[in-house]
């Protein structure tokens, strides 16, 4: 038993998340009566509920998101106008055109929707490729740590795979007519400026941000709701985390 001790206080230490965890296991070791309850947190507990946490979100939160209206009927991701095109939507209601105007909504949100569906196999991949000190860091880190890791691993991955998507999407649900159609009638109109915004890009991003902001969602959740820890390793795992 010393010698284990031992060894935990040779462990180096970077910071002072380092120490608190470092501390929280001698303590475990030794049987310390708060927190004897959870057994002792080892570097492999401290991984795998970390990546049982992530995958949790992931598979709650974007699958939703895949789901026709997953972002269309869901006011915290719905993709509305580009700030460019406000004053686009803004003119087409004041005309009597606000059908065209939800219908160039609608069929944003429905590219979103079917790019999302090639998310999971991307964050799948960053979820097995963290390391102890990735989930040390998260475990201790804000209540979006695990989020934050996620947009950092995966971002790049996500924008290669949703925007050829959302391209297609968008030719598949005719969304390229109906924006065709609604920048043309407003280019038309007289004193405006004209506009040619990237919808694609757009549409991207503001996908990638509605896939991140669900998953932040699930983590706070897991972080601050006792409940919502549905397996005996969460709740051993983020018990370090309620004391830190």
């Amino acid at each position: 038993m010393k010698r284990i001790i031992l060894l935990l206080a040779l462990l180096p230490l970077s910071n002072t998340a380092d120490a608190q965890i470092l501390k929280q296991l001698t303590d475990k070791i030794k049987g310390n009566s708060k927190t004897q309850s959870t057994g002792i947190l080892s570097q492999t507990d401290i991984a795998s509920g970390l990546k049982e946490a992530l995958n949790k979100g992931i598979e709650k939160q974007v699958t939703k998101l895949t789901q026709e209206d997953g972002f269309y009927k869901n006011e915290m991701v719905k993709i509305l106008m580009p700030e460019e095109l406000q004053k686009v939507d803004k003119t087409l209601r004041s005309m009597g055109l606000g059908s065209l105007a939800d219908e160039g909504i609608k069929v944003m949100n429905r590219a979103a929707e079917d790019a999302v569906k090639e998310a999971t196999p991307i964050f799948v991949n960053a979820v097995k490729g963290m390391t102890f000190t990735d989930a040390k860091n998260i475990l201790m880190g804000n209540d979006t740590a695990a989020t934050t890791y996620l947009q950092g691993s995966t971002s790049t991955a996500l924008y290669a795979k949703f925007n050829p998507v959302i391209k297609t999407s968008f030719e598949n649900v005719g969304a390229d007519k109906v924006w065709t159609g609604i920048i043309n009638k407003y280019n038309t109109l007289p004193l405006v400026k004209k506009v040619n915004p990237d919808l694609t890009d757009y549409v991207t991003n503001e996908a990638m941000k509605g896939v991140f902001k669900m998953i932040s969602v699930e983590e706070k959740e897991i972080r601050g709701n006792l409940n919502s820890r549905s397996s005996d390793l969460l709740k051993k795992v983020f018990a370090a985390q309620d004391k830190k």
